[in-house]
């Protein structure tokens, strides 16, 4: 299966990572990502009602799910993970609990997953589930400053800049390597947190990656170890999703 490769980016000075494999996955598409895509058509100036953390799958975010099991079943990811670390936010539970449940349909029985708060997704503060037209509408002067600090740097009011995400998400990767050396890691989580990840990965003094790479819904990037450093393969890969039945 042909992969696509991580995009060139200036080197860093790679941090030691006693990790054998690294794989991590976005969730499915979720009801907000839909929203947002409809504001942003319709100039909608509402934010989207509830809690960041209780938005759910759509349909077709629960076939993209079922989807990643059948890859997490297959012989691709060589070896498989067998350690897997989910974000707390209901669309990456339930991404995970829908991949588990057709890896083993398929004869593939997955471990059960522990729950990480660091793996959270961005934290966007007093404009928690505002589209960028709900931003523009309601506090032109702070759309304004996102625009000019760039998206890598801005920081809403009580929320997080991806600079804060990558604090925790590094925290966490130093934990997990010396929690558990020489194990082949799942991570689920959410397109901010892989951000932060690849940044971290990328070592010290890697550019800051302004504006932020896309991370496809469901996508799959990986990075190989050898028990001393972690080295990037893939980012972003959706190939399990042009194959699969996601009606």
């Amino acid at each position: 299966m042909t992969r696509p490769p991580v995009p060139g980016a200036p080197d860093g000075l790679a941090p030691p990572c006693a990790l054998a494999g690294l794989w991590a996955v976005r969730h499915g598409q979720s009801t907000a990502n839909v929203a947002f895509a409809a504001a942003e058509a319709s100039h909608s100036t509402e934010p989207v009602p509830g809690r960041d953390r209780d938005v759910p799958l759509t349909a077709l975010g629960a076939a993209q799910a079922r989807a990643l099991g059948a890859w997490l079943a297959a012989p691709a990811p060589a070896g498989g993970p067998d350690l897997v670390v989910c974000s707390p936010y209901l669309r990456a539970r339930r991404t995970w609990e829908l991949m588990a449940s057709r890896a083993a349909e398929l004869g593939v029985p997955q471990p059960h997953a522990l729950v990480d708060e660091r793996l959270r997704d961005r934290e966007m503060g007093v404009f928690e589930l505002h589209p960028a037209t709900a931003l523009r509408a309601r506090a032109p002067q702070e759309a304004a400053r996102r625009e000019l600090l760039g998206d890598w740097y801005y920081r809403p009011p009580g929320g997080e800049a991806f600079t804060d995400v990558a604090v925790r998400v590094g925290q966490f990767v130093s934990d997990l390597a010396a929690a558990a050396p020489g194990r082949r890691v799942l991570v689920v989580a959410h397109d901010g947190v892989l951000v932060a990840l690849r940044h971290v990965l990328a070592g010290i003094g890697a550019a800051a990656p302004e504006p932020p790479p896309p991370v496809p819904n469901a996508s799959v990037s990986h990075w190989d170890g050898d028990g001393r450093r972690l080295r990037p393969v893939t980012w972003g890969d959706t190939a399990h999703l042009a194959t699969a039945d996601l009606a």
